[in-house]
Formats: structure tokens, sequence, C-alpha cells
């Protein structure tokens, strides 16, 4: 067998990485003035998702919503939409090119294309206190994809039914009145709330462990546009064992909704879509 190692092999895996994306000149949020304007929030819409389903919820922009753990270890699979424009919805890449592999306090949920405007601002997470761990492990990933019933039929074939992305689907299609047919190509590569994750080092493979979310903690944003969202609890608990099944101890997940009074708010405005021409050199 031929050998293909250079004799720079060394040399040539030293070299340092440069960032893609810089992001010094990208639009910070005024966490402050929105910290401030949740003080005075009152709580006017929740929905709780059962275990190995999933709910809609709507915010409008201006608005807050919080994903909560409610009675036990539980991870959840997060869908977002422009509530007016399916077509705009989370781009999960792209919010990973930007803030990297995990998600946190300041981050934001970037719209696909040709929008790519913030639609959600994460401002407050109680499991910030992680970090990244030994195993470079860490929570609210946007490397996964979602558990779905195609890759289980793949790996094991079965035709598992609550997997995250049929969750969203059946939840996607209620919501609208549509068909789970029509329903499907929406959903899309999601935030995984409370998911503790990463690569293996050796193998570069994507791994799961225990959530360490307890009852009580919770991942809140504003709304930067109207949105409609949907949560699925995943089959696979806290993922400490198995990733889709009827056998993981699963919990319900709490969303809530709040609304602001009066000017708190004053001096801030929706994002407008991307400025990109859109001429693609044509």
């Amino acid at each position: 067998m031929p050998n293909y190692i250079p004799d720079d092999a060394d040399q040539r895996r030293a070299v340092a990485p440069v960032i893609c994306y810089p992001t010094e000149t990208l639009p910070t949020p005024d966490l402050a003035l929105y910290r401030r304007a949740r003080e005075g929030a009152e709580k006017i819409a929740e929905v709780v998702v059962p275990p190995r389903e999933a709910a809609t919820f709507r915010a409008r922009a201006g608005q807050f919503f919080r994903i909560s753990s409610i009675e036990g270890p539980q991870v959840g699979d997060f869908n977002l939409w422009n509530a007016h424009d399916l077509s705009e919805r989370f781009y999960s890449g792209k919010t990973r090119a930007l803030h990297g592999t995990h998600l946190g306090a300041g981050a934001r949920m970037w719209s696909s294309f040709p929008h790519l405007r913030p639609m959600a601002t994460i401002i407050d997470d109680t499991l910030g206190w992680y970090g990244i761990d030994e195993y470079g492990g860490s929570v609210h990933d946007v490397i996964g994809t979602r558990c779905d019933p195609y890759t289980n039929n793949l790996l094991s074939g079965g035709q598992y039914h609550h997997c995250c992305h049929s969750n969203l689907t059946r939840a996607l299609a209620d919501e609208l009145g549509i068909s789970l047919a029509e329903a499907e190509p929406h959903v899309h590569d999601v935030l995984n709330v409370f998911m503790c994750t990463g690569f293996t080092r050796d193998t570069g493979q994507y791994f799961m462990k225990a959530s360490p979310v307890r009852p009580g903690d919770y991942l809140e944003f504003f709304a930067e546009i109207d949105v409609l969202g949907a949560l699925s609890a995943c089959p696979g608990g806290d993922c400490s064992a198995e990733h889709s099944s009827d056998t993981a101890a699963c919990h319900p997940l709490l969303v809530e909704v709040f609304a602001t009074k009066g000017d708190a708010l004053k001096g801030w405005r929706s994002p407008e879509p991307n400025g990109y021409d859109r001429r693609h050199g044509r």
C-alpha cells in the first residue's frame, strides 16, 4: 500500500487555525435592554410538552419565551420559523459557524437564506456554568440534526414513530391544519436544548452524555421577529444511554411566553432581512 504521509506531516498539522467568521463586526444584542424589559414582563401563555411528543407555541417580536425542565432531566429538540413565512426558518449550520457548536447567553438563532437575520436571542441560561467538560462536551448544541425515523430504520430496520423529527412533523401539521406530507419538509435541523454533546477526539464521532439539566433549569429567549416554535421532548430522555426508545426515562418540558409592558423596549427595532442585493454576480 502506498505511503501518502509527507515528510513534513508534523509541521502541516502544527499550522495554527484561522477563525472562518470573525464576529467583531457582528451586530451585538443589547442584553442589558432585553433583561430590563424582561423584569417587568408578564406571562401570557404556556404549553407543556408531553414526554416523547412535541408542541408548538407562538411569540411576537419583542416578547420573551422560556424553555424549562419541570420534573426530571430531559432534553428538547427545538425548531423555529418566521410565524408568517415558513420558508424563513432556523439555520443551525450558519448559527454554528457564527457562534460555535453550543449556544449560550448572548448567542442568537439565525434564519435561513436569503433572510439571514436574528430570529431569537438567548438572554439567560441556567446551565451556563457547565462550560466545556474534559470530553469536549457542552450543552445546547447546534451540531446534532434531531433523532429521526429514517436513520433509525437505516440502523435497526425499525419503524419508530416518536423520534423528534416525527414529533415535530405531527405538531406542525396540527398547528397549521395541514397534512403530515405537507408539514414534514418544513422540519429542520434543531437547537438541542439541554442536550450535552460533543465529538470524540479519536474518531470524531458525535457523542451524547447525561444532560446536567435539573428541574427548574431553563433557557430563555427574546423574540426578534414574530416566531412559531415547535419543541419535542426527546424520546432519549436525558440522553445518558439511548437516543430514541420507549424505555428511556422521559419527562415533560414547559414553554412560557412573556409580554413586556409600555415602552420597556423603547429604541429597539425588529431586525430587517439581510441587506445582500441578491444579484449573485449577474
